[in-house]
């Protein structure tokens, strides 16, 4: 995928990494399980979303997938966010001059509310399985079970949330396409490039969060190295959430190096923003990318985390 990764650190945990798992289950070690006023994150449902996106195939813009995902995101929204913004916009493939038709779609919760937050992913798949093994199967398309659907299925599950029950702050889902296109970083990113590049006049959240392969079967969400230098405090934010609400041991206090990803383009037009990624995903861009080797943990993690956030006031 997108994914270089860089100048991987040696792992040391600075937590007890236990707590409590994804459903609120008690686990060993010093999670602190506070109590919260939030309303509950459904991962069961989140997963329901999960199944259906890789339901429709590989979606990589001009295949049938893509559009189908499209129409069904948008029919999604409208009935649950307050104002949904479709931007459209064209990209030249690099290699071979191709006009790429992209689709970047933005849920806003609360629009007129100054003070909200941006949560983001990438709902486009890989168009090459190129980490596979296979040669034949190397040249196919992805299912993105959980590079590009696991990420999307969150942000599903919390628009159902922020539908029936009122915010204290604004909040913007942004579903990104053409993260994943490539083959190489020129061709990637690409709608994140196009949503940073044309933000609307006086848009400054309070800061952003990326998912990203958020749905492994064993998840664990270290310390992403940009995010940690980019934006310290949003880390530090997520992170003491989560250990607070006794989910340290899916985000333990660990570096575990940087990758290239969406959060970039959006920090260096000045929003403050961090990539939620579990790295050590053995199926990343290989055939094998398929709802059987995902699970709702992390969904419910992630979401529960989330859910803290926005319902504390951010």
């Amino acid at each position: 995928m997108k994914k270089n990764l860089s100048t991987l650190l040696m792992a040391t945990c600075l937590l007890g990494c236990s707590g409590q798992d994804a459903d609120g289950r008690t686990t060993s070690g010093s999670g602190r399980n506070q109590a919260s006023n939030a309303p509950p994150f459904s991962a069961d449902s989140a997963y329901a979303y999960l199944r259906k996106q890789a339901s429709f195939g590989p979606r990589v813009t001009g295949m049938p997938g893509h559009a189908a995902q499209l129409a069904w995101m948008k029919e999604f929204l409208a009935t649950r966010a307050d104002t949904v913004i479709t931007q459209e916009f064209t990209h030249t493939h690099t290699p071979s001059g191709k006009k790429l038709q992209m689709t970047n779609l933005l849920a806003r919760f609360k629009p007129t509310a100054e003070t909200r937050i941006l949560i983001l992913a990438h709902w486009d798949t890989r168009p090459t399985a190129d980490q596979d093994h296979d040669p034949e199967k190397a040249k196919l398309p992805i299912i993105g079970a959980n590079d590009g659907a696991s990420g999307v299925a969150v942000l599903l599950e919390l628009a159902n949330v922020l539908k029936n029950h009122s915010a204290p702050i604004g909040v913007d889902l942004l579903f990104v396409d053409g993260e994943d296109y490539g083959p190489d970083g020129s061709d990637m990113y690409l709608g994140a490039n196009h949503f940073a590049a044309n933000l609307m006049p006086g848009y400054k959240p309070m800061y952003g969060i990326l998912l990203d392969m958020i749905g492994d079967q064993s998840p664990v969400y270290k310390i992403e190295g940009n995010s940690q230098e980019m934006a310290p405090e949003v880390v530090d934010r997520v992170w003491r959430t989560a250990e607070r609400i006794g989910l340290a041991e899916f985000f333990p206090r660990t570096s575990q190096g940087s990758v290239t990803d969406d959060h970039l383009p959006l920090n260096r037009a000045g929003i403050r923003t961090i990539d939620i990624i579990d790295f050590d995903y053995p199926h990343w861009h290989t055939s094998q990318d398929i709802v059987e080797n995902t699970s709702p943990r992390g969904l419910g993690a992630v979401g529960r985390v989330l859910t803290e956030l926005i319902y504390q006031g951010g």
